[in-house]
């Protein structure tokens, strides 16, 4: 495709058009200062001897996490704005479970259970849920964000669910304070604890302790802290298969390497992008195999039910610089401590530059907030190796940037980037979400201005094509 055409398509912003203000004020294209000071290796990045080698709160419970960027536990695409936590136990028999604990100061946060291969079963999405007395729940719409009262309760039951709630929807009909978690295997059960975005100066645990177990035996005695976690068994191996967390090594081998396709296989100009369905689906990215009509959010490695995702596969033998131009969804703003949570098309949206599948390590994310947009709501995103960062991609420039990894998908190729994009608890009324997309082929359609248009340029063509005038208007 002639490249005046794939700039055409991309309707990339004149330097006048970037005269609306980015969402927020933080720094595009750098850490905000929480979180740099725990990325760069600096005395502050964690006590070691309170966290161990790994930073960020854990408990006998919440024994395994967090997972997020580096220098967290960095598995299985987490968003690198976010925080999860994985509890695997077993309800011993005729008891009660229950976990306590308060509403983090953050966008999102929620638990979700899962089946041994890494498949979301059941949702408790923040909102749902019903605050104790003389609590306030603050992820209602106008409720008081920074409410001092905000415990909670949820009773975790070891049966399937008879009614699926909504997937990816916000949905004020279906208030809850129960998770069902159905055992697996030998009676193992697992339940995992997120926090998206937690405020400006509370990361990672959005200034809340961890949930915490409260286990009511049959005999009606009640457990807590490490004698409920004796009880649960939180220390026993995973259950779980070989793929519930990446592609084996040998399929993605077989994957990038089937007879007859180019090197660059299956990254295309300009990019195809995906919706993530089940397993076959996400494979089907390289086979062509895509499945009709199956359930939502199952082809991810331990997915977030509320979230509905694309991805497309990017790989640099196209061009140094990848560039994405598309419409930002309103998202609330919560970041900078903002009183309330204000109704919005999506609750949180995100951009990730990713490693492959079997190595489900994020590079980096941008979130909604930090995304600077032009008069019109688009952004523009590049996506390149820290050496070829173009010099307009700034802030200032009103151009975002993230990094490719210089071993490219952390395996085979290191010329491969996953770049995925999240829509999360869409509106009944946005009907542009990744949420309202039936099929593959209806992508474009559905979609429209939020599906980015993309090209492959070099770091020269970028700083050319877009003409930066800081403080311009």
């Amino acid at each position: 495709m002639p490249l005046a055409t794939i700039l055409a398509g991309l309707a990339l912003a004149a330097c006048d058009d970037r005269a609306g203000t980015p969402t927020a004020g933080v720094a595009v294209g750098t850490e905000r200062p929480d979180v740099q000071r725990l990325r760069d290796g600096s005395p502050l990045a964690h006590d070691v001897e309170r966290d161990g080698p790994i930073p960020g709160p854990r408990s006998c419970f919440w024994l395994r996490g967090p997972h997020s960027a580096d220098p967290y536990i960095n598995l299985a695409y987490p968003d690198a704005s976010v925080f999860y936590w994985a509890a695997v136990f077993s309800t011993p028999e005729g008891s009660r479970l229950e976990i306590r604990g308060e509403f983090a100061h953050a966008r999102y946060q929620s638990f979700i259970s899962y089946d041994e291969r890494g498949r979301p079963i059941e949702s408790l999405a923040d909102y749902l849920m019903q605050a104790a007395d003389g609590s306030t729940n603050p992820y209602r719409p106008g409720a008081n964000r920074n409410a001092e009262s905000r415990s909670y309760s949820v009773e975790v039951l070891d049966s399937a669910p008879q009614v699926e709630r909504a997937i990816g929807e916000f949905r004020q009909d279906q208030y809850s304070n129960v998770l069902h978690t159905p055992a697996y295997g030998e009676g193992q059960q697992v339940i995992i604890y997120r926090i998206y975005l937690p405020d400006e100066g509370r990361w990672p645990d959005g200034g809340v302790a961890l949930p915490a177990p409260a286990l009511t035996l049959a005999s009606g005695e009640v457990l807590e802290g490490q004698a409920a976690c004796a009880a649960l068994r939180t220390r026993q191996p995973l259950q779980i298969s070989p793929d519930a967390a990446g592609i084996p090594s040998p399929v993605y081998r077989e994957l990038l390497r089937q007879p007859g396709k180019p090197d660059t296989w299956p990254a295309q100009v300009p990019a195809k992008w995906f919706i993530q369905l089940d397993r076959r689906s996400l494979i089907g990215i390289y086979t062509g195999e895509i499945s009709k009509n199956p359930r939502r959010s199952e082809g991810g490695f331990y997915p977030n039910l509320d979230n509905q995702y694309i991805r497309t596969i990017v790989n640099r033998k196209h061009g140094k610089v990848f560039v994405l131009r598309g419409k930002m969804p309103v998202t609330p703003r919560t970041y900078h401590r903002n009183d309330t949570m204000a109704a919005a098309e999506l609750r949180y949206w995100s951009l990730c530059s990713n490693q492959g599948f079997a190595n489900t390590r994020v590079n980096a994310c941008l979130f909604d907030e930090e995304v600077p947009l032009d008069r019109n709501g688009f952004y523009t995103i590049v996506i390149s190796r820290k050496a070829d960062r173009p010099r307009n991609a700034t802030k200032d420039c009103g151009i975002a940037w993230l990094p490719m990894a210089e071993d490219g998908d952390g395996m085979f190729d290191d010329d491969v980037t996953i770049v995925q994009i999240r829509n999360m608890l869409a509106s009944p009324d946005f009907a542009h979400a990744i949420q309202r997309v039936e099929e593959q082929d209806d992508l474009q359609e559905t979609m429209g201005p939020y599906l980015p248009r993309t090209a492959y340029l070099q770091p020269n063509q970028v700083e050319s094509f877009f003409p930066c005038h800081p403080g311009s208007s």
